[in-house]
């Protein structure tokens, strides 16, 4: 089993694009990390480099304790799970899962042996003898996992390979891999777009855009205290409220004015400096509370989902939305009124966009 260390990867291409740029980032052993952001972020060029399907423009790789820039892919010691699966169509899942052992030449009994408890893990003894055309979505995806279980690599990397997965069966999946993460006690480096997916998996989640790493921590760090605008509103579903307003003090107490209406804030510190200057206000929706005091918005539209509601509401030409208990009724076109709940929120700079802290 191996860690992983990237010291200032970049990857440029021909034509002079810049898919990544000067990246850091340690993966420690028997880590569980996501690499997550928008397409053509630059996480899955990322994980191609240390695949080395990718040729690395400037920086320096390591797995393990060994600098890796220039070795193979097939001597790195990795195994890689794509997102369309990859299998042979006329092999057996058997064969499919065993074929990387036999180009290595080992021992028929040594392949069945792996193979089989591979098979096992993963629930599919009784597919072996099956062609992919035969599995359905999530059968395949098992098999893919397998071919990549059985040849016990030091690291698993992953490159979205639940996307092609029905809603159902990509929530079943994802317990599946963070079982089997918890069984092999492997590195996993595991590719998404899927915010939910790195949240409820990674052990630790790295959030990429424009080919930068903008914050890496444990899921619920960067859900409570995100660096910038750019990852409160991507990490969260539905998204991070922001509300343009003025920071004010009066009779000694903080106060966010957002038009004619005021919320009134935590005295802090770290909001002094910004007393008379604009800032974004994030709230998420699940700490705004509909009642008598705050802002005043108009209802566009509910939305119920069983236990709760999502109420979408507009304030001048600001969309905000409210995640409210399932009893709670307004109609379309009613002015609510939306304050904040126990002092739950973020004040990004409105020039950098960074978190006041």
């Amino acid at each position: 089993m191996a860690g992983l260390k990237l010291t200032k990867i970049n990857k440029t291409y021909p034509n002079g694009f810049k898919a990544v740029k000067d990246i850091d980032l340690e993966i420690v052993d028997k880590e569980f990390m996501v690499l997550v952001g928008p397409s053509g972020c630059g996480k899955t060029t990322t994980l191609r480099m240390i695949a080395g399907l990718e040729e690395i423009t400037k920086g320096d790789l390591e797995i393990g304790d060994k600098h890796v820039n220039d070795v193979a892919p097939k001597d790195r010691d990795i195994a890689m799970v794509f997102q369309n699966y990859a299998l042979y169509p006329h092999m057996s899942v058997f064969d499919n899962m065993g074929f990387a052992l036999k180009l290595r030449k080992m021992s028929k009994q040594d392949i069945k042996d792996r193979v089989q408890k591979a098979a096992e893990i993963l629930g599919i003894e009784s597919m072996l003898t099956r062609k992919p055309k035969e599995l359905s979505g999530g059968q395949r995806q098992r098999v893919a996992l397998g071919r990549a279980i059985v040849r016990q690599p030091q690291v698993f990397l992953m490159d979205e390979p639940l996307s092609n997965l029905d809603a159902k069966l990509r929530v079943q999946m994802r317990a599946e891999l963070i079982k089997l993460h918890r069984e092999l006690q492997t590195t996993f480096v595991y590719v998404t777009h899927d915010q939910t997916e790195a949240m409820t998996m990674g052990t630790r989640i790295c959030v990429m855009n424009d080919g930068l790493i903008l914050q890496v921590d444990k899921p619920s760090e960067i859900y409570n205290h995100p660096v910038n605008k750019f990852v409160a509103s991507f990490i969260g579903a539905p998204q991070m409220n922001f509300i343009p307003a003025v920071l004010i003090e009066e009779n000694g107490q903080t106060f966010a004015k957002c038009g004619d209406s005021k919320l009134l804030l935590k005295s802090e510190d770290r909001l002094k400096p910004y007393i008379g200057k604009s800032v974004d206000l994030g709230v998420r929706p699940e700490n705004c509370i509909i009642g008598e005091g705050g802002i005043k918005a108009v209802v566009e539209l509910r939305e119920l989902l069983g236990s709760e509601t999502f109420l979408y509401l507009k304030m001048g030409e600001i969309n905000l939305i409210a995640r409210v208990s399932s009893d709670v009724d307004y109609a379309i076109g009613d002015v609510v009124e939306l304050s904040i709940k126990n002092d739950f929120y973020h004040v990004f700079d409105k020039e950098t966009e960074m978190a006041v802290v």
